[in-house]
């Protein structure tokens, strides 16, 4: 009998009598006798993860623990600095955007029709960056600030004409964490990277040849410098800068883009996102003219839909240029979307005038310590050096009023004031050090910013909450989220991201420390941390994790990079060879060649499987040059593969490596083990397995997790010696242990469901993918299957030989299933004129029921095409989706109803026979979006106020 009680039974969909219905559709009667015959025997674990995890906890249990857990941290007054900010985050935003599932639970915005409220947002966000910096084009978001230069000096690097001998330098007062990002990342692909002194540059140049100068603006010592010379110079050797910036001091301070910066990256954290201890937050770059075709990441470009009206969609090849694979020109697939949003809200909820007033503020403070202390500082916009007789003294004092100020060395410390500094605060540091106040004085004319920006009126429109409130619920109206019906993309896991699970995030123990805060005010995070990497250990069979990775791209660089250093320590530097199925993601051939490493590609049998034959070639062909094979299981073909240990074998025999891909651990949590059946490491998609919600493309978090002989290989931080091993390659994002406020969220989903609960909801979620392709599978055929005929827990529907006979295409059938109220299924990945089903455990059986029914009467649709009653051109699947407005126009000269456009079919919902538009019809707000057309008059950002003169 059920515990209604149980998270258990609330995370996953189907009840237990609606798990033996499936079962029995599927010829079964036990759902272990099911399991046994898709995962392979040779893998299944013995060993229950109920034998080796807590049992379930209640969710008021573990809100109570923790709570218990958050008050080991000690949330003190950061004066700390070093590219993390006290801020406010206005309330009006953390409700409705942070805490609001219509904004979280939102996927990638590759379904642009139903994506349109996070575009306009997005777009905004680009917008303020633009502005912000002067420069041209920017990006919807980077990871972190640190990972954003390393983008940016590989940008130099492809821009520049250079040898191959040049260099890359790095001003000496860039922030420390943002040079070790940058060290980490350059190491592999053969950069050498020089630290130098700006002003000795500029006055004396720089005898050898770089292609590329990143700088801090101001710099990590407070001072804000003049590069107009050091640019010139720059430039004038064909080399690009780069400048990273702070965007609330370009209020003041001159911009990037017009003291010469080619580039401008960093974060936009000081803009209403919590510091998190760490994050996320989303970081950015902009460039100049010339340079968008390099731009990494994600653009938004506005274009037109099929009625002619103005639309948001992904621009250029940035959408997917991790598809690229070895010739991309960066692995990252994703953007801090959520933080990005909030940020743009931020700039709007203050416009120009308020940001400027907080800036304004800010700087009072710093200059009025600059001058009581005399400090070695010339022009500051928030942090002061300053020269003390005993560091460690002045700490003291500090600490004991609950205060942290940066730490420099035994004679110096370092103080940031930020949004959140009060007059009191400010008392407090002054008595600390021993200084009376004293006057502030007005930034230098050489460094003060006299141009606009955020002219446009989206930001000086929303200053009442109310009107804020309004915009913000009418954005997320335009999209299709969680919230709303299921997402049944295949490969991206979308499952339900509890309520309890989330409600930490903001707690202000876990989203006010600053990341390089004292180690004994952060316990309680750290203890988190801890138990999370153990239980992961557990669930994958392995030895070691790290936690830091915030992205599964970057979890990919960091696996592949131990691998290469672990090769290097054995005095096997030849080995430089990746082999990876042509059946991968995308992003596994960017990340062999970001660790540089040369990708061979191993064909596929013909039925989904790694060719055991042509990946025996390939070994023999490479000999001892391998160094590892790159594989995801279950395959990307949506099964196991049983000759998965036999693969392991071969590679391992030959003295290469073995990386297994996680983004499929949906399908292996309480089944089988990587580390167990032949993997030597993986990274782990928190944002897909264990519940972190995707936030419309971001956040999300990448572990990295490996056997003992690469532990010594896995990241490490400078500023932190507890948050990796010592004999590390450096920092693989800007903050020790990564995006880390959002951690709790993995924790408090293993701890609700126990070792037996998550092992039940991978066989739900295998349950759920087989029940869907059984019953999809005479309308579409499934492409490939495993033993008996079944699927792992994902599925592709073949939709090729149907758009041969009928000219339908996925593309189609995609924005047909809007109408439907549906996001589509993953769309030609991984193979062309496809689509990939993934339900995952959470959706019950009335939802997968209405999903099924929307795609066979899809089918049905099509074969009316087929049977020559309707031409493609002129059918609902070419016109779809439908708006509200055409609908409701005056004109109606389609070859079918106006009712069969809104309302496609008649499908059984709560209410038999029920209409699917009587009752919460959905309504895309754009019609089909003409994307050449925004390739072609490309538009990344707001225009300008004169255009609306």
């Amino acid at each position: 009998m059920s515990n209604y009680q149980d998270f258990e039974d609330r995370h996953i969909g189907p009840s237990a009598s609606d798990e033996s219905e499936m079962l029995g559709v599927l010829g079964y009667s036990d759902i272990k006798k099911f399991i046994a015959d898709v995962v392979p025997e040779n893998i299944h674990i013995e060993k229950q993860l109920k034998d080796v995890l807590d049992g379930a906890k209640s969710e008021v249990e573990v809100i109570a623990e923790l709570r218990e857990i958050a008050s080991q941290n000690e949330v003190f007054t950061s004066l700390i600095g070093g590219g993390y900010y006290g801020t406010i985050t206005p309330p009006v935003i953390k409700r409705n955007v942070l805490e609001n599932p219509a904004w979280y639970t939102a996927y990638t915005p590759y379904q642009p029709e139903i994506s349109q409220g996070r575009l306009e947002a997005l777009f905004a966000f680009q917008t303020v960056i633009c502005d912000m910096t002067a420069l041209a084009l920017s990006n919807a978001s980077m990871l972190d600030e640190g990972t954003a230069a390393a983008e940016a000096m590989t940008l130099a690097r492809r821009s520049s004409r250079a040898s191959d001998d040049a260099v890359f330098l790095i001003e000496e007062h860039v922030h420390p964490q943002t040079k070790a990002v940058v060290a980490t990342r350059a190491k592999p692909l053969g950069i050498t990277v020089v630290e130098v002194d700006s002003g000795h540059v500029a006055r004396d140049g720089y005898d050898g040849e770089f292609f590329g100068l990143l700088l801090q603006y101001p710099d990590t010592t407070g001072e804000v410098c003049d590069y107009a010379k050091v640019t010139e110079f720059a430039h004038s050797k064909g080399a690009l800068v780069i400048a990273a910036t702070d965007l609330l001091a370009l209020t003041l301070l001159k911009a990037p883009g017009e003291w010469g910066a080619d580039i401008a990256v960093g974060s936009a954290q000081r803009f209403g996102i919590p510091m998190g201890f760490g994050g996320p937050h989303a970081g950015f770059m902009a460039v100049r003219t010339g340079l968008e075709r390099s731009l990494p990441g994600r653009l938004v470009g506005q274009s037109v839909d099929a009625h002619g009206n103005p639309a948001f969609r992904l621009a250029l090849q940035t959408r997917e240029q991790h598809i690229r694979r070895d010739k991309a020109t960066s692995n990252i697939c994703t953007a801090q979307v959520l933080l990005a949003n909030m940020s743009a809200f931020y700039a709007m909820w203050h416009g120009p005038k308020g940001l400027q007033q907080i800036a304004t503020r800010i700087h009072g403070f710093a200059s009025r310590l600059q001058k009581a202390s005399s400090s070695r500082n010339g022009i500051v916009f928030d942090t002061v050096t300053v020269d003390v007789k005993n560091a460690d003294v002045i700490h003291a004092a500090a600490k004991a009023k609950r205060i942290n100020f940066g730490r420099v060395s035994d004679t110096e410390v370092r103080i940031s004031f930020d949004e959140t500094t009060t007059e009191k605060t400010f008392a407090d540091v002054l008595e600390i050090l021993g200084l009376s106040d004293a006057a502030a004085t007005p930034i230098a004319v050489s460094v003060l910013r006299s141009s606009k920006y955020l002219q446009h009126p989206v930001f000086n429109t929303y200053f009442s909450e109310t009107s804020m409130l309004r915009y913000l619920r009418t954005l997320a109206d335009r999209d299709l989220a969680l919230d709303r019906t299921m997402i049944p993309l295949g490969s991206c896991t979308m499952k339900l991201n509890a309520t309890t699970e989330m409600e930490a995030v903001t707690w202000p123990e876990f989203a006010s420390l600053h990341p390089f805060a004292p180690v004994e005010q952060t316990r309680g995070s750290r203890l988190l941390i801890d138990q999370l990497s153990k239980w992961l250990v557990e669930i994958t069979g392995y030895d070691a994790v790290s936690l830091q990775p915030n992205a599964g791209s970057q979890g990919e660089f960091a696996g592949l990079l131990a691998i290469r250093n672990y090769h290097d320590s054995r005095g096997d530097q030849a080995r430089n060879i990746c082999l990876i199925p042509s059946s991968a993601h995308g992003t596994n051939a960017a990340s062999a060649v970001m660790a540089g490493m040369k990708v061979v590609v191993i064909e596929c049998d013909e039925a989904g499987n790694v060719s055991v034959d042509d990946l025996k070639a390939k070994i023999a062909e490479h000999g001892s040059a391998l160094a590892a094979l790159m594989v995801t299981y279950p395959s990307t073909h949506g099964v196991f593969e049983s000759a998965i240990s036999e693969i392991c074998g071969l590679v391992h025999d030959a003295g290469g490596q073995v990386y297994v891909d996680g983004a499929n651990l949906n399908a292996l949590v309480g089944t089988a083990q990587p580390g167990k059946f032949g993997a030597d490491v993986s990274h782990l998609n928190l944002h897909k397995t264990f519940c972190i919600p995707h936030g419309g493309g971001g956040p999300g978090v990448g572990p990295v997790i490996s056997k003992a002989h690469l532990a010594p290989f896995l990241p490490n931080h400078p500023m932190d010696a507890l948050a990796g091993p010592a004999t590390g390659p450096g920092p693989i994002s800007a903050a020790p242990f990564g995006s880390a406020s959002i951690l709790p969220i993995s924790w408090a989903y293993i701890r609700l469901m126990g070792g037996e609960g998550l092992t039940h909801a991978t066989e739900v979620a295998i349950l759920n993918a087989n029940y869907m392709a059984h019953r999809l599978k005479d309308a579409y055929p499934i492409l490939y299957t495993g033993n008996k005929g079944l699927v792992a827990h994902e599925c592709i529907l073949d939709v090729r030989e149907i758009t041969k006979v009928s000219g339908v295409t996925v593309d189609d059938i995609a924005k047909r299933l809007m109408d439907f109220g549906f996001h589509a299924p993953t769309m030609s990945f991984p193979v062309a004129g496809t689509l990939m089903i993934e339900p995952t455990e959470s959706e019950d059986v009335l939802e997968m029921n209405r999903f099924i029914d929307a795609m066979i009467a899809i089918r049905g649709e099509i074969q009316e095409i087929i049977d020559g009653k309707i031409a493609v051109e002129e059918s609902a699947l070419r016109h779809a989706p439908h708006t509200i407005g055409a609908i409701a126009g005056t004109n109606w000269e389609r070859s079918y109803p106006r009712e069969r456009g809104a309302f496609p079919a008649t499908l059984t919902g709560l209410i038999p026979g029920e209409l699917i538009g009587a009752k919460g019809k959905y309504w895309p707000t754009t019609g089909r979006i003409d994307g050449a057309y925004g390739d072609r008059n490309l538009v990344c950002s707001c225009p300008p106020i004169e255009a609306f003169a």
